[in-house]
Protein backbone atom coordinates (compact mmCIF):
# COMPACT_ATOMS: atom_id res chain seq x y z
CA UNK A 1 0.00 0.00 0.00
CA UNK A 2 1.57 3.33 -1.03
CA UNK A 3 2.33 6.23 1.30
CA UNK A 4 -1.10 8.47 0.13
CA UNK A 5 -3.64 5.43 1.09
CA UNK A 6 -2.24 4.78 4.34
CA UNK A 7 -2.38 8.66 5.12
CA UNK A 8 -5.92 8.57 3.78
CA UNK A 9 -6.64 5.63 5.77
CA UNK A 10 -5.61 7.24 8.83
CA UNK A 11 -7.51 10.58 8.38
CA UNK A 12 -10.66 8.83 8.15
CA UNK A 13 -9.84 6.87 11.03
CA UNK A 14 -9.56 9.56 12.88
CA UNK A 15 -12.44 11.63 11.47
CA UNK A 16 -14.59 8.60 12.39
CA UNK A 17 -12.90 8.95 15.86
CA UNK A 18 -13.61 12.39 16.77
CA UNK A 19 -17.27 11.35 15.00
CA UNK A 20 -18.03 9.13 17.60
CA UNK A 21 -16.40 11.33 20.81
CA UNK A 22 -18.99 13.80 19.31
CA UNK A 23 -21.91 11.81 19.24
CA UNK A 24 -20.71 10.41 22.72
CA UNK A 25 -21.27 13.94 23.71
CA UNK A 26 -24.60 14.37 22.20
CA UNK A 27 -25.93 11.19 24.08
CA UNK A 28 -24.54 12.10 27.56
CA UNK A 29 -26.13 15.62 26.97
CA UNK A 30 -29.46 13.82 26.22
CA UNK A 31 -29.53 11.03 29.16
CA UNK A 32 -31.17 13.73 31.07
CA UNK A 33 -34.28 13.42 29.09
CA UNK A 34 -34.72 9.98 29.24
CA UNK A 35 -33.67 9.89 32.71
CA UNK A 36 -36.58 12.27 33.54
CA UNK A 37 -38.90 9.76 31.71
CA UNK A 38 -37.94 6.64 33.70
CA UNK A 39 -38.52 8.75 36.35
CA UNK A 40 -41.69 9.77 35.82
CA UNK A 41 -42.82 6.11 35.00
CA UNK A 42 -41.19 5.02 37.99
CA UNK A 43 -43.31 6.83 40.45
CA UNK A 44 -46.62 4.46 39.14
CA UNK A 45 -44.85 0.94 37.87
CA UNK A 46 -42.52 -0.88 40.37
CA UNK A 47 -39.76 -3.14 39.22
CA UNK A 48 -40.62 -4.20 34.86
CA UNK A 49 -37.49 -2.50 34.11
CA UNK A 50 -37.25 -4.63 31.06
CA UNK A 51 -40.66 -3.85 30.08
CA UNK A 52 -39.81 0.10 30.14
CA UNK A 53 -36.67 -0.06 28.54
CA UNK A 54 -38.61 -2.06 25.73
CA UNK A 55 -40.84 0.71 25.26
CA UNK A 56 -38.24 3.53 25.23
CA UNK A 57 -36.56 1.72 22.72
CA UNK A 58 -39.58 1.45 20.48
CA UNK A 59 -39.93 5.11 21.34
CA UNK A 60 -36.96 5.75 20.19
CA UNK A 61 -37.07 3.59 16.83
CA UNK A 62 -40.40 4.47 15.92
CA UNK A 63 -41.77 1.30 15.65
CA UNK A 64 -44.26 -0.96 17.25
CA UNK A 65 -44.59 -2.77 20.28
CA UNK A 66 -46.50 -6.31 21.38
CA UNK A 67 -46.46 -6.73 25.07
CA UNK A 68 -47.58 -10.48 26.14
CA UNK A 69 -48.60 -11.62 30.10
CA UNK A 70 -51.23 -13.25 31.92
CA UNK A 71 -53.84 -10.68 33.36
CA UNK A 72 -52.71 -8.49 36.49
CA UNK A 73 -48.75 -7.51 35.36
CA UNK A 74 -49.24 -4.15 34.58
CA UNK A 75 -48.87 -4.41 30.89
CA UNK A 76 -51.78 -2.16 30.32
CA UNK A 77 -50.75 0.48 33.03
CA UNK A 78 -46.97 0.73 31.67
CA UNK A 79 -48.04 1.64 27.95
CA UNK A 80 -50.72 4.71 29.89
CA UNK A 81 -47.81 5.81 32.18
CA UNK A 82 -45.68 5.96 29.59
CA UNK A 83 -48.06 7.75 27.07
CA UNK A 84 -48.38 10.19 30.40
CA UNK A 85 -44.89 11.18 30.55
CA UNK A 86 -44.96 12.61 26.93
CA UNK A 87 -46.76 15.36 25.52
CA UNK A 88 -48.94 13.69 22.71
CA UNK A 89 -52.31 12.16 22.38
CA UNK A 90 -53.30 8.95 23.63
CA UNK A 91 -56.10 6.61 22.96
CA UNK A 92 -56.60 3.38 24.46
CA UNK A 93 -58.76 0.64 22.17
CA UNK A 94 -60.13 -2.58 24.37
CA UNK A 95 -60.10 -4.80 21.51
CA UNK A 96 -63.20 -7.06 22.15
CA UNK A 97 -64.71 -10.28 19.60
CA UNK A 98 -67.31 -8.10 18.75
CA UNK A 99 -65.36 -4.91 17.32
CA UNK A 100 -65.43 -3.73 13.97
CA UNK A 101 -62.90 -1.80 11.30
CA UNK A 102 -65.05 1.15 11.75
CA UNK A 103 -64.43 1.27 15.24
CA UNK A 104 -60.68 1.38 14.97
CA UNK A 105 -60.10 3.52 12.45
CA UNK A 106 -63.78 5.51 11.40
CA UNK A 107 -65.99 5.51 9.14
CA UNK A 108 -68.38 8.13 6.52
CA UNK A 109 -71.35 9.37 8.28
CA UNK A 110 -74.33 10.39 5.92
CA UNK A 111 -75.61 13.81 6.49
CA UNK A 112 -79.50 14.30 5.45
CA UNK A 113 -79.18 17.75 5.66
CA UNK A 114 -77.04 18.58 2.74
CA UNK A 115 -77.50 14.75 1.69
CA UNK A 116 -73.49 14.42 1.50
CA UNK A 117 -70.96 12.12 3.82
CA UNK A 118 -68.21 13.48 6.25
CA UNK A 119 -65.66 11.19 7.72
CA UNK A 120 -65.67 10.67 11.08
CA UNK A 121 -62.17 9.76 12.46
CA UNK A 122 -61.54 7.01 14.88
CA UNK A 123 -59.82 6.72 17.40
CA UNK A 124 -56.11 4.85 15.58
CA UNK A 125 -55.64 9.08 14.81
CA UNK A 126 -53.08 9.83 17.85
CA UNK A 127 -49.60 9.97 18.95
CA UNK A 128 -49.92 6.53 20.73
CA UNK A 129 -52.14 4.00 20.23
CA UNK A 130 -52.86 1.32 23.43
CA UNK A 131 -54.19 -1.87 21.63
CA UNK A 132 -55.55 -3.34 24.82
CA UNK A 133 -55.88 -7.05 24.72
CA UNK A 134 -55.44 -7.50 20.78
CA UNK A 135 -55.51 -10.74 19.99
CA UNK A 136 -59.52 -11.00 21.43
CA UNK A 137 -60.68 -8.90 18.21
CA UNK A 138 -61.22 -10.91 14.65
CA UNK A 139 -59.48 -11.12 11.54
CA UNK A 140 -60.80 -8.22 9.94
CA UNK A 141 -59.98 -6.14 12.59
CA UNK A 142 -56.59 -7.06 12.51
CA UNK A 143 -56.19 -6.67 9.41
CA UNK A 144 -57.37 -3.27 9.69
CA UNK A 145 -54.73 -2.53 12.17
CA UNK A 146 -52.25 -4.00 9.56
CA UNK A 147 -52.58 -1.42 7.27
CA UNK A 148 -52.45 1.60 9.67
CA UNK A 149 -49.07 -0.41 11.65
CA UNK A 150 -47.64 -0.73 8.43
CA UNK A 151 -48.46 2.04 6.21
CA UNK A 152 -48.75 5.17 8.92
CA UNK A 153 -52.56 5.09 7.41
CA UNK A 154 -55.66 4.42 6.93
CA UNK A 155 -58.50 3.73 4.23
CA UNK A 156 -62.18 5.45 4.82
CA UNK A 157 -64.40 4.94 2.17
CA UNK A 158 -62.49 5.84 -0.56
CA UNK A 159 -59.85 8.37 1.11
CA UNK A 160 -56.55 7.66 2.59
CA UNK A 161 -55.65 9.62 5.66
CA UNK A 162 -52.06 9.91 7.01
CA UNK A 163 -51.45 9.32 10.35
CA UNK A 164 -49.68 11.44 13.05
CA UNK A 165 -46.10 11.49 13.46
CA UNK A 166 -45.19 9.84 16.28
CA UNK A 167 -47.07 7.35 15.83
CA UNK A 168 -46.90 4.12 17.80
CA UNK A 169 -48.81 1.07 18.76
CA UNK A 170 -48.73 -0.41 22.03
CA UNK A 171 -50.19 -3.71 22.08
CA UNK A 172 -51.06 -6.09 24.78
CA UNK A 173 -52.32 -9.53 24.39
CA UNK A 174 -52.68 -12.62 26.85
CA UNK A 175 -51.33 -15.67 26.42
CA UNK A 176 -53.45 -17.66 23.52
CA UNK A 177 -54.03 -20.68 25.45
CA UNK A 178 -56.63 -18.57 27.33
CA UNK A 179 -60.11 -18.34 26.45
CA UNK A 180 -61.48 -16.06 23.90
CA UNK A 181 -58.18 -15.38 22.31
CA UNK A 182 -57.48 -15.40 18.26
CA UNK A 183 -53.90 -16.65 17.14
CA UNK A 184 -52.65 -12.75 15.66
CA UNK A 185 -51.25 -13.83 11.95
CA UNK A 186 -47.31 -13.60 11.42
CA UNK A 187 -47.78 -11.58 9.03
CA UNK A 188 -48.91 -8.87 11.51
CA UNK A 189 -46.72 -10.27 14.29
CA UNK A 190 -43.86 -9.81 12.28
CA UNK A 191 -44.69 -5.80 11.99
CA UNK A 192 -43.89 -5.76 15.52
CA UNK A 193 -40.48 -4.21 16.50
CA UNK A 194 -40.15 -6.19 19.54
CA UNK A 195 -42.03 -8.75 21.10
CA UNK A 196 -42.21 -8.35 25.17
CA UNK A 197 -42.89 -11.07 27.52
CA UNK A 198 -43.83 -9.86 31.13
CA UNK A 199 -43.20 -12.13 33.81
CA UNK A 200 -44.26 -11.83 37.66
CA UNK A 201 -42.43 -9.45 40.12
CA UNK A 202 -40.24 -10.59 42.64
CA UNK A 203 -41.08 -10.97 46.35
CA UNK A 204 -39.51 -7.69 47.44
CA UNK A 205 -41.47 -6.05 44.13
CA UNK A 206 -44.71 -7.19 45.39
CA UNK A 207 -44.48 -6.10 48.78
CA UNK A 208 -44.01 -2.56 47.71
CA UNK A 209 -46.64 -3.07 45.05
CA UNK A 210 -49.06 -3.59 47.86
CA UNK A 211 -48.25 -0.97 49.83
CA UNK A 212 -48.29 1.39 47.18
CA UNK A 213 -51.61 0.02 45.46
CA UNK A 214 -53.82 -2.01 47.99
CA UNK A 215 -55.96 1.27 48.60
CA UNK A 216 -59.45 2.53 47.66
CA UNK A 217 -57.60 5.32 45.36
CA UNK A 218 -53.72 5.78 43.56
CA UNK A 219 -52.64 8.63 42.02
CA UNK A 220 -51.52 7.11 38.82
CA UNK A 221 -50.48 10.98 37.46
CA UNK A 222 -47.47 11.46 36.01
CA UNK A 223 -45.86 15.01 34.92
CA UNK A 224 -45.63 15.17 30.75
CA UNK A 225 -41.65 15.41 30.26
CA UNK A 226 -40.98 14.73 26.49
CA UNK A 227 -42.47 16.49 23.54
CA UNK A 228 -42.79 15.05 20.16
CA UNK A 229 -39.91 17.15 19.28
CA UNK A 230 -37.68 15.56 21.94
CA UNK A 231 -38.55 12.43 20.43
CA UNK A 232 -37.83 13.40 16.69
CA UNK A 233 -34.28 14.44 18.30
CA UNK A 234 -33.97 11.75 20.39
CA UNK A 235 -34.66 9.26 17.21
CA UNK A 236 -31.86 11.84 14.97
CA UNK A 237 -29.39 10.81 17.79
CA UNK A 238 -30.45 7.28 17.69
CA UNK A 239 -29.83 6.88 14.28
CA UNK A 240 -25.99 8.48 14.24
CA UNK A 241 -25.10 6.22 16.70
CA UNK A 242 -21.72 4.39 15.55
CA UNK A 243 -22.00 1.06 14.48
CA UNK A 244 -18.65 -0.51 13.59
CA UNK A 245 -18.86 -3.27 10.69
CA UNK A 246 -17.65 -6.18 12.67
CA UNK A 247 -20.81 -5.66 14.46
CA UNK A 248 -22.55 -5.13 11.42
CA UNK A 249 -21.59 -8.77 10.33
CA UNK A 250 -22.27 -10.01 13.78
CA UNK A 251 -25.99 -8.98 13.29
CA UNK A 252 -26.23 -10.42 10.30
CA UNK A 253 -24.72 -14.00 11.34
CA UNK A 254 -27.12 -14.04 14.02
CA UNK A 255 -29.98 -13.91 11.33
CA UNK A 256 -28.51 -16.47 9.06
CA UNK A 257 -27.89 -18.54 11.86
CA UNK A 258 -31.57 -18.92 12.28
CA UNK A 259 -31.82 -19.99 8.68
CA UNK A 260 -28.81 -22.06 7.74
CA UNK A 261 -27.81 -23.37 11.77
CA UNK A 262 -25.46 -26.11 10.00
CA UNK A 263 -23.20 -23.37 8.90
CA UNK A 264 -22.40 -22.19 11.73
CA UNK A 265 -22.26 -25.84 13.74
CA UNK A 266 -25.66 -25.11 15.04
CA UNK A 267 -27.48 -28.66 15.60
CA UNK A 268 -31.01 -27.37 15.80
CA UNK A 269 -31.80 -27.34 12.14
CA UNK A 270 -34.75 -29.99 12.91
CA UNK A 271 -36.66 -27.31 15.02
CA UNK A 272 -36.56 -24.42 13.02
CA UNK A 273 -39.83 -24.13 10.38
CA UNK A 274 -38.86 -20.41 9.66
CA UNK A 275 -35.77 -18.41 9.99
CA UNK A 276 -35.88 -14.57 10.66
CA UNK A 277 -36.50 -12.23 8.05
CA UNK A 278 -34.00 -9.56 6.64
CA UNK A 279 -36.88 -6.62 8.87
CA UNK A 280 -35.17 -8.72 11.96
CA UNK A 281 -32.15 -7.51 10.66
CA UNK A 282 -33.23 -3.94 10.30
CA UNK A 283 -34.91 -4.03 13.86
CA UNK A 284 -32.11 -5.61 15.25
CA UNK A 285 -29.45 -3.01 14.00
CA UNK A 286 -31.76 -0.39 14.92
CA UNK A 287 -32.60 -1.45 18.73
CA UNK A 288 -28.72 -2.19 19.43
CA UNK A 289 -28.44 1.54 18.67
CA UNK A 290 -31.37 2.50 20.58
CA UNK A 291 -30.16 0.72 23.46
CA UNK A 292 -26.45 1.76 23.32
CA UNK A 293 -27.66 5.17 23.13
CA UNK A 294 -29.72 4.39 26.73
CA UNK A 295 -27.13 2.79 28.20
CA UNK A 296 -24.72 6.03 27.14
CA UNK A 297 -22.77 5.53 24.79
CA UNK A 298 -22.67 6.69 21.55
CA UNK A 299 -21.31 3.58 20.15
CA UNK A 300 -22.56 -0.24 19.72
CA UNK A 301 -21.18 -3.22 21.94
CA UNK A 302 -21.62 -6.88 20.88
CA UNK A 303 -23.70 -6.97 24.38
CA UNK A 304 -26.34 -4.34 23.13
CA UNK A 305 -26.79 -6.57 20.11
CA UNK A 306 -27.48 -9.64 22.66
CA UNK A 307 -29.10 -7.79 24.94
CA UNK A 308 -32.39 -7.02 22.61
CA UNK A 309 -32.29 -9.86 20.39
CA UNK A 310 -34.79 -12.09 22.42
CA UNK A 311 -37.22 -9.43 21.96
CA UNK A 312 -36.85 -9.13 18.43
CA UNK A 313 -36.00 -12.66 17.49
CA UNK A 314 -38.78 -14.34 19.65
CA UNK A 315 -41.93 -13.87 17.46
CA UNK A 316 -40.05 -14.15 14.11
CA UNK A 317 -38.40 -18.00 14.33
CA UNK A 318 -41.09 -20.92 13.97
CA UNK A 319 -40.51 -23.64 15.43
CA UNK A 320 -40.93 -27.13 14.40
CA UNK A 321 -43.93 -29.68 16.18
CA UNK A 322 -40.69 -31.84 16.83
CA UNK A 323 -39.69 -28.63 18.64
CA UNK A 324 -42.64 -28.49 20.14
CA UNK A 325 -42.67 -32.21 21.22
CA UNK A 326 -39.77 -32.07 22.95
CA UNK A 327 -40.78 -28.36 24.85
CA UNK A 328 -38.77 -26.27 23.09
CA UNK A 329 -39.83 -22.46 22.59
CA UNK A 330 -38.28 -20.03 19.99
CA UNK A 331 -36.52 -18.41 22.90
CA UNK A 332 -34.50 -21.75 23.19
CA UNK A 333 -33.82 -21.97 19.78
CA UNK A 334 -32.69 -17.81 19.68
CA UNK A 335 -30.44 -18.36 23.01
CA UNK A 336 -29.05 -21.68 21.10
CA UNK A 337 -28.22 -19.30 18.24
CA UNK A 338 -26.54 -16.30 20.69
CA UNK A 339 -24.23 -19.09 22.73
CA UNK A 340 -23.39 -20.40 19.22
CA UNK A 341 -22.39 -17.47 17.16
CA UNK A 342 -18.55 -16.46 17.70
CA UNK A 343 -18.42 -12.68 19.31
CA UNK A 344 -16.39 -10.44 17.62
Amino acid sequence: MDRAAVNSGIRQGASQSGDVREIGRRVEAEAAVLAAVKREVGRVIVGQQSLVDGLLLALLCNHHVLIEGVPGLAKTLSVTTLAGAIRASFRRIQFTPDLLPADLVGTMIYSPRDGGFSTKKGPIFANIVLADEINRAPAKVQSALLEAMQERQVTIGESSYPLDDPFLVLATQNPIEQEGTYPLPEAQVDRFMLKLRVGYPSREQELEILRRMARSRVDHEVEPVLAPSDIVRLRELADSVYMDAKVEEYIVDLIEATRHPEAYKLDIREWIRHGASPRATIFLAMTSRARAMMQGRGYVVPQDVKSVAQDVLRHRVMVTYEAEAEELTSEDIVQRVLDGVEVP
